[in-house]
């Protein structure tokens, strides 16, 4: 039997509850816009004649604009949810996001080979935030249309406004902490300095282009105060860890304090990193921090509260997702943004 119930319109509902449909719009999209009542009592009319809200799709028609944000992270889905400082990211992004009757949508890079897929998700939204952006793997991809509106983050873009830390001058400032020790031995973890999937040491003609990569900046940070101590630290004592996982890092740092000339100091691109090499070293019945100084970068909240605790950089990376979220909605000059870094001394590599 062909069913005639005719699906009710914005105009319908607005008719039916004489009020207008702009009023009936606010009650579903812009709740600041009502009194509490009045809108509970649309809302609940509007419920009982089985009205659900202004169509989504007849809405973009109108306006040109979906009201969704495609996010684009650099590691599968899988990761970058589990990874405590893309989550905090996140986090901060959707706060303004859901503040602005924005939605996400959320994209691995790692899939941006995919044209027909591409292609899909670029129709879909009004632009792109783009976090932790790596040129040499994505040449063709979608949110480097210059037609699009994009932000990135913790990476660069030519022509776009970008959202980072101070990388250089945090790994600096850690390195010159940790010397104050005066370590013999030093090694770097490092975080994909190289286009490889391996573990390995590095060679300085392989390394990304440091504009293109957080990782080089730190690299830099590290050697420029290494520099000023007269320390040269040769590649073979720089590990490429490709990816910021555990078992990665575990292996990297195995292999670092297996060395004739046992590192004093492990300079660690990230916490996750420097975590893994405290769990290698004591398992190794090496002491921490008084054969060994750990030091890592981010901030997260285990940085804390593992023993011993690490000394870190913390970076404000909520703070990150809320700035690059505001750009993109234009609640913010769009222009490039840098946030300042800050040491926190804990005991793998306490102050004298």
């Amino acid at each position: 039997m062909k069913n005639n119930t005719k699906k009710l319109t914005l105009k319908d509902v607005a008719l039916k509850l004489n009020v207008s449909t702009a009023t009936i719009s606010n009650a579903f999209n812009r709740p600041d816009q009502l009194s509490a009542e009045l809108r509970e009592n649309i809302l609940k009319q509007c419920e009982e004649m089985g009205y659900y809200g202004p169509n989504a799709a007849a809405r973009s028609l109108r306006t040109g604009r979906t009201g969704i944000v495609g996010v684009v992270l650099s590691d599968e889905l899988s990761y970058s949810l589990s990874d405590p400082v893309a989550n905090q990211f996140i986090t901060g992004m959707a706060e303004v996001l859901e503040a602005n009757d924005y939605n996400m949508l959320l994209l691995s890079a790692t899939e941006a080979g995919q044209d027909v897929q591409t292609r899909m998700q670029a129709s879909m939204v009004d632009g792109f935030i783009v976090y932790g952006h790596k040129p040499q793997q994505y040449h063709n991809a979608p949110w480097l249309d210059a037609r699009k509106n994009v932000v990135t983050v913790d990476s660069a873009i030519p022509g776009t406004p970008s959202v980072n830390v101070t990388n250089e001058q945090g790994a600096y400032d850690i390195t010159k902490h940790a010397l104050v020790h005066k370590p013999k031995h030093i090694a770097i973890l490092g975080l994909a300095l190289l286009d490889t999937d391996r573990v390995c040491r590095i060679r300085d003609d392989e390394l990304f282009d440091a504009a293109a990569s957080i990782s080089i900046q730190r690299l830099a940070g590290y050697r420029r105060a290494l520099s000023e101590s007269d320390i040269e630290l040769p590649p073979e004592r720089i590990w490429n860890i490709p990816h910021n996982n555990h078992k990665l890092a575990y292996q990297a740092a195995r292999e670092a304090l297996m060395m004739a000339n046992r590192p004093q100091l492990l300079l660690c691109m990230s916490d996750r990193i420097a975590l893994a090499a405290l769990q290698a070293a004591l398992q190794m019945g090496i002491r921490v921090p008084e054969e060994l100084q750990v030091v890592g970068f981010d901030g997260i909240p285990e940085s804390e509260t593992f023993h011993p605790s690490i000394t870190t950089i913390y970076q404000r990376t909520v703070s990150k997702g809320r700035i690059a979220a505001e750009i993109f909605l234009g609640l913010r000059e769009s222009k490039d943004v840098e946030l300042e870094t800050e040491l926190i001394i804990r005991e793998s590599s306490p102050a004298l």
